[in-house]
């Protein structure tokens, strides 16, 4: 090849490089640390997702499409936003400005708003529906939200990476941006999967969609779909023995620890399981978790690859040794989400379900 055809190609393989995100520094989770109720307005049933942008700032969304908002870490909430119809099923945040909002669609009973997902430039207080190219989306469950560095023309940039799946009842679809939410890719996974619960990607080209295989919960099998080149391709890396059976929540500690919620629908099955990867989520292996018909599994989130927690219809429980012991814990039931680290990297180990908490050292 000519050197100065070779050297150009080289400059432009730098120009587009880029880096992995840095480890996150371990959370230190104190002992004797409990999960204490913050003060929110009531809510009969579930939230579905929780967001701190700081250690300070954060927010919660209803199925009623209210949006609450907290500037002092959670003591106190203020309602900032609502629009009747909205089912908010997942929040994601850039910044104390800058975030994402997922509406369920009319999938749900009372649903009437058809935007899949809506976009915040001033802290929640208004929202705009996301422009995505004509593709159809129905709706929206997971907000997945990850800050890289690039290498352009010699210099050091941040990208903001930002995947938006769904959802519940089907069908099986994702968004993608590579600018921060400015312009979006449609990725239709139908074919692969009959919907998307959760999606998670560890840098630009590496990424996870935690999914069933039907639409018809009758007929699923729990599964976990693995891309590692931007979502053009993808392939199965999980697949449960089980019918009647999901992928509702995922959490990773590092790049290479992981663990998911494997949820059943099967009403004679008591033994509840996570699964667990080790290697980057090219092999998962089941976990025991409680032996109880009633502990329907939802959120589930880590702080080290050793210590995370799982909600469950029936409270939480707890591990301290990657999960080969559970204790329970004064989780709420139905702890849908479960946070670790606020969109600026801070530790802040938050939870929402029927109730709003928080993990604090006890007072």
């Amino acid at each position: 090849m000519n050197l100065k055809l070779l050297t150009a190609a080289t400059l432009a393989l730098a120009s587009c490089r880029t880096a992995l995100p840095a480890a996150p520094e371990p959370i230190a989770v104190p002992p004797g640390a409990i999960w204490q109720t913050q003060p929110s307005e009531a809510f009969n049933g579930k939230r579905d997702d929780i967001h701190f942008a700081t250690a300070a700032i954060g927010f919660y969304g209803t199925g009623k499409g209210d949006l609450f908002r907290t500037d002092d870490g959670g003591s106190t909430w203020a309602k900032v936003w609502s629009k009747p119809g909205t089912f908010i099923r997942a929040l994601g945040f850039v910044d104390s400005d800058n975030g994402f909002l997922g509406n369920v669609g009319d999938y749900y009973p009372g649903v009437t708003d058809t935007n899949p997902l809506y976009r915040t430039r001033d802290g929640g207080r208004s929202w705009s529906p996301v422009a995505i190219n004509g593709a159809i989306v129905e709706g929206i469950c997971a907000i997945d939200i990850v800050k890289s560095e690039a290498i352009y023309q010699g210099r050091l940039r941040q990208r903001v990476i930002v995947h938006a799946g769904g959802r519940v009842g089907g069908p099986a679809k994702l968004l993608r941006s590579l600018d921060g939410g400015e312009t979006w890719r449609f990725i239709d996974l139908s074919d692969r999967a009959g919907m998307i619960l959760d999606v998670k990607f560890l840098d630009a080209d590496t990424g996870f969609v935690f999914a069933a295989t039907d639409k018809d919960n009758a007929n699923s099998n729990a599964l976990i779909l693995k891309t590692r080149d931007g979502g053009r391709t993808w392939r199965e890396v999980y697949r449960s023995s089980r019918k009647r059976e999901l992928i509702w929540k995922a959490s990773f500690a590092t790049n290479r620890v992981g663990y998911t919620t494997v949820q059943s629908y099967d009403p004679e099955r008591a033994q509840q399981l996570v699964a667990k990867t080790l290697d980057g989520g090219e092999t998962w292996r089941e976990v025991p978790l409680t032996l109880d018909a009633k502990a329907r599994q939802f959120g589930i989130g880590f702080a080290t690859p050793d210590i995370g927690w799982v909600g469950t219809a029936a409270g939480g429980f707890e591990t301290r040794d990657g999960g080969q012991n559970w204790a329970k814990v004064p989780l709420a039931p139905a702890a849908n989400k479960i946070r670790v680290r606020a969109a600026d990297g801070t530790p802040k180990i938050v939870a929402i379900g029927t109730q709003v908490q928080a993990l604090e050292a006890a007072r």
